[in-house]
């Protein structure tokens, strides 16, 4: 037994090593999607991941999205974008044409285990996060929108990375830690007083507007409007 277990500590800190490295590559990047998939990734099978898939299958629907695998979000971009102005589609459909990104962007993966699932859902569905929760794509709104879901269930991958994003600026760029700080700290705030975004339905809905979603899961103070808000990329919600 333990031998198992001196297997199991060394097992986990090759994977932090690694982890380590694929973080470093992220920034290198400048949080490039290749390399902040490798880093999601990299928490496959881990410990980690396993007690934020716990944490998931625990809330209201998360048992039921799992056991039948809810197909990963596929969208079409140019049907979301004949949606009415203000709903969900139409928003997120003009936010993936503003930052340039191809419709088939996600990387593919298997999803016949439950961290594998909820790794592609969480991936394939946090810029709909960005729209429903009113966050920009600039540093500090994404460090807004990984806290959610950090907060929320403990995903690995953006515990990491909102931690370090603070980190980093805190010791590398001060003039520009104020600003992600407080991002951390608006979505801190809306994880706990929303419905967890990871588990919504969002393709049930996609012509419901942005504005009576945010009703419905308890979002009252979203960040569109606040310096590091979606109002600067996509402009006002009608």
């Amino acid at each position: 037994m333990a031998r198992f277990q001196e297997m199991g500590r060394f097992q986990d800190l090759l994977r932090s090593v690694n982890n380590l490295r694929l973080l470093a590559a992220v920034g290198r990047s400048g949080g490039e999607l290749s390399s902040v998939a490798d880093l999601v990734d990299g928490f496959l099978d881990s410990p980690q991941l396993a007690r934020s898939v716990e944490r998931f299958r625990v809330l209201p629907g998360g048992a039921e999205l799992l056991a039948e695998r809810y197909p990963p979000l596929q969208p079409n971009i140019a049907a979301l974008r004949e949606l009415p102005p203000g709903s969900l589609g139409r928003r997120y459909a003009d936010l993936i044409v503003s930052l340039g990104y191809d419709p088939d962007f996600f990387r593919p993966r298997d999803v016949s285990s439950d961290d594998r699932w909820l790794t592609q859902r969480i991936a394939t569905t946090h810029d709909i996060h960005h729209v429903i929760t009113g966050f920009g794509t600039g540093p500090a709104g994404e460090n807004g929108v990984l806290a959610i879901t950090a907060f929320q269930i403990g995903f690995p991958a953006y515990v990491l990375l909102s931690t370090a994003g603070q980190l980093a600026a805190f010791r590398l760029q001060p003039e520009r830690f104020q600003e992600l700080s407080t991002a951390v700290g608006h979505g801190g705030a809306i994880a706990r007083q929303a419905v967890c975004l990871a588990a919504v339905r969002w393709e049930e809905g996609w012509q419901k507007p942005v504005r009576q979603w945010r009703r419905e899961l308890g979002i009252s103070d979203p960040a569109d409007a606040e310096p590091y808000g979606l109002d600067a990329q996509l402009g006002a919600l009608p």
